[in-house]
């Protein structure tokens, strides 16, 4: 799974969707031993980050959405991805 971004101690990836195994365009992004699955308007699809992190990822998804947009379309054509900036 391609890491998208890293910042803050959150890993931020996205399956290749090549396969067309998920229909709704989503992110996974991890911290130390918690995991969370996001969609590309802030809803938590799966899991839970610390309330801290959550937040700061809820916000990296908002001033991305068109990068993350993109990436989920590239993913899904087999043409690989590029890598987004960090909250800093």
């Amino acid at each position: 799974m391609p890491t998208l971004s890293i910042f803050f101690g959150i890993i931020v990836k996205m399956y290749n969707e090549k396969s067309g195994k998920h229909n709704i365009p989503h992110l996974h992004a991890e911290y130390q031993d918690d995991e969370v699955v996001v969609d590309f308007e802030g809803n938590i699809l799966e899991g839970s980050l610390p309330k801290g992190k959550q937040k700061l990822l809820l916000a990296w998804i908002e001033i991305h959405r068109e990068d993350l947009i993109a990436n989920w379309k590239l993913l899904s054509n087999g043409d690989g991805y590029f890598r987004i900036d960090p909250l800093k």
